[in-house]
């Protein structure tokens, strides 16, 4: 299972479209997640044609966005990875243990809400932001991350565009 994670492309608030370096993911994604602040549910739709799609309710997303389908958060079984999706995750420090104790069940815990990579292994349990690919703010590249799910086995990688 080939996944590509999003999360805070805020289009069309900030940027007007997904960067280019993003499609060539895109087209051979099995899954599609969004971990929210999307903006607008026609991005959501603009992905759902290459892949069936996963999106958490962020902060900045109006009512076409839950009425797309996007969640405030969700627990969803991919190829037997309990993955839970959340847009807002609250502060850096002891995120893992707060997470872990919302999604006990979780072997993946998708978030984004700061634009800020993340991808570590707590305990058994990868916690993945994948940052933003349209509004990088003080990061050095914007970023999107792929994932692989295989027999169990979880790969991941923060993608710099």
């Amino acid at each position: 299972m080939r996944i590509v994670i999003l999360s805070d492309t805020h289009i069309p608030d900030f940027a007007k479209r997904l960067p280019p370096g993003v499609f060539p993911s895109l087209r051979r994604a099995d899954l599609i997640i969004h971990a929210g602040d999307v903006s607008s549910a026609a991005v959501l739709t603009e992905l759902a044609e290459y892949a069936p799609v996963k999106a958490a309710l962020g902060n900045k997303d109006g009512p076409d966005v839950l009425a797309w389908g996007a969640q405030p958060e969700s627990m969803v079984d991919i190829e037997g990875v309990t993955t839970a999706l959340i847009h807002n995750s609250g502060s850096r420090q002891g995120r893992e243990r707060r997470l872990t104790r919302r999604f006990p069940e979780a072997k993946l815990i998708v978030f984004g809400h700061s634009h800020i990579p993340v991808d570590t292994d707590v305990d058994g349990v990868r916690f993945l932001n994948p940052g933003s690919a349209t509004w990088k703010r003080r990061q050095p590249a914007p970023t999107f991350a792929s994932a692989t799910i295989h027999e169990g086995r979880i790969g991941t990688h923060i993608v710099e565009l």
